[in-house]
């Protein structure tokens, strides 16, 4: 442990100058600065606790000796410090900050004035790997406005229209740009026929073994893969295109619930109506009311 560690202790100061707006999921630990924050259930399917952006200036410090999330930080405007490997590094316009969840984690505005960033914070439970390979914070340049404007697009509907496509789409460009940080690569994804052709026949009997077979990997190595890349096992996947097509035919067609169970692989219409309230945060027939009634 360094010098810079042993000195710090577990606590969150906010200043009198400092803004903070965002979302928070449903049923996470009450903190005061969140209960201002709509509830978005989309959140739940990349695991996100809360997202937002905060202006702030000195005195502002978060420290957390033993964090229990993931939290990704992207400065939009001025400049703050993250502690990295042991010392104080300045954060400012233009890099992000990506801090591992079960490690110290510190980050304060300097006293030079004015920080502006959004922020993405991720549950980590114990049996799922998380986003990221890193087991420390890091830091390296970043793009931050197009994270930016999808957190501004994401708390508009939450605090206003509430129209659930929307709020989907905006959850998952969110991920995606966290992702773009977290998971760089200037490889081609290696799952993407694979999950295309189980996108274009959802109805099929999709298991763990033919996944295997089809994508052409060991039962480990298409785990490891899809957790890397997709942060779920394959057959969460799964789920989540069936999901994903389930939504888009509950807002685009008047085809029955049913029918649109039968379409993407449920025998059982109540089974799939649980996992689509589940997965989605509504039921079905509520979703579909409430994509309709903001037409």
């Amino acid at each position: 442990m360094t010098g810079s560690e042993k000195e710090l202790a577990d606590v969150t100061i906010l200043g009198p100058r400092t803004r903070m707006r965002g979302v928070r999921a449903a049923n996470i630990e009450s903190r005061p600065w969140l209960e201002g924050f709509p509830v978005c259930q989309t959140l739940h399917q990349y695991q996100m606790v809360h997202l937002g952006i905060e202006e702030t200036n000195a005195p502002m410090r978060i420290v957390r000796t033993k964090q229990t999330t993931t939290y990704f930080l992207a400065c939009i405007g001025g400049e703050g410090r993250v502690l990295i490997d042991g010392r104080w590094r300045i954060c400012r316009e233009g890099y992000a900050c990506l801090l591992p969840a079960h490690t110290l984690n510190a980050f304060e505005a300097t006293p030079k004035g004015h920080w502006e960033f959004c922020w993405v914070c991720y549950q980590r439970p114990t049996k799922q790997r998380p986003i990221a390979n890193a087991t420390t914070p890091v830091m390296a340049r970043y793009d931050p406005l197009p994270l930016r404007s999808a957190i501004l697009g994401l708390m508009y509907e939450c605090n206003g229209p509430a129209q659930p496509t929307l709020i989907q789409e905006w959850t998952d460009l969110i991920h995606a740009y966290v992702l773009r940080f977290a998971q760089p690569s200037d490889q081609p994804d290696q799952l993407r026929l694979l999950w295309e052709r189980v996108a274009a026949n959802l109805a099929d009997k999709w298991s763990l073994t033919r996944l295997v077979s089809e994508a052409g990997y060991s039962n480990e190595h298409l785990r490891r893969l899809c957790q890397r890349q997709l942060g779920r096992s394959p057959m969460h996947q799964v789920t989540y295109l069936r999901m994903r097509r389930a939504a888009e035919l509950l807002a685009t067609s008047e085809q029955t619930i049913e029918s649109i169970s039968l379409e993407i692989g449920y025998q059982n219409p109540f089974v799939f109506s649980n996992t689509f309230t589940k997965w989605i945060g509504w039921r079905p027939s509520e979703y579909r009311r409430k994509k309709f009634n903001k037409v």
